[in-house]
């Protein structure tokens, strides 16, 4: 590619917008990358996404069936684009747009559904597209080419949290979690009176609500590294910043001490 056309920043090539623009417009049905298969999987948790909503306030069981084929195929769109060899940024960005946007709008519901909580649940969606949002920006501005790439020196807790199987079963407590917070507004009989089990502190729950208590773990965790990534990811642009700082003081520095030559 003409040196004219990118720009290098870390490791990886910036390609002009308008170039860009006009090479996706120009892109052929070969190498369509709105048409990778682990695309038209996120294309398709979109159209789950909706279709939970849609049925959201009516309809638990498509809600909920819906809403969980949507997060299970976030594991595969993954899966396809390695052994495909279709990983792209754009799918990147896909994929975590469709995983906020499906969260914030469960949690949506559930602060209509739990009136007492609602603060709680808008602190969990700031918290949760601020800190993507931050890391995101900083892994592009550092070079990286997946802000899933975490080493362990820039933080043990991320680099554990991105690997992809402490990863799956974080981010499926976290959506169990709120599910079972929705579900236990539609499931009221205790789980003794189901399966005619003997009564006691665990059994006269309802099998929603022992779902929350077991994933509730999980979640707090889930926002215990969205907190660090937020945290993190500050610091990395600050110290982004102080660099550019200190190289445009030097240039600044050098163009003063080449004016007085000349004179």
């Amino acid at each position: 590619m003409s040196s004219s056309l990118t720009r290098r920043r870390g490791s990886i090539d910036i390609v002009d917008a308008k170039v860009a623009v006009d090479l996706a417009t120009a892109q052929s049905y070969r190498e369509n990358v709105f048409l990778f298969v682990p695309n038209l999987i996120g294309y398709s948790r979109i159209i789950l996404a909706g279709l939970s909503l849609h049925y959201m306030s009516f309809h638990p069981k498509f809600a909920t069936l819906a809403y969980g084929i949507s997060c299970l195929l976030d594991a595969a769109d993954g899966h396809a684009a390695r052994a495909l060899k279709q990983t792209s940024k754009f799918g990147a960005v896909l994929d975590m747009v469709t995983d906020r946007c499906t969260t914030s709008a469960l949690l949506c519901y559930l602060s209509a559904a739990y009136p007492d909580w609602i603060l709680a649940f808008q602190l969990l969606i700031t918290l949760d597209f601020s800190s993507h949002y931050m890391h995101m920006y900083s892994s592009l501005v550092t070079g990286s080419r997946s802000h899933k790439t975490v080493k362990s020196d820039v933080s043990r807790w991320l680099n554990l949290y991105y690997d992809p199987t402490i990863l799956f079963i974080v981010c499926a407590g976290n959506e169990l979690y709120f599910v079972a917070l929705y579900l236990m507004k539609w499931v009221h009989i205790p789980v003794a009176q189901s399966y005619g089990l003997a009564p006691n502190v665990v059994t006269n729950c309802t099998w929603a609500e022992l779902m929350a208590y077991i994933c509730l773990p999980i979640c707090i965790f889930k926002n215990f590294i969205n907190a660090i990534q937020l945290w993190k990811a500050s610091k990395i642009l600050v110290g982004v910043d102080l660099a550019e700082r200190a190289d445009a003081r030097e240039e600044e520095e050098a163009r003063k001490k080449d004016q007085e030559k000349e004179r």
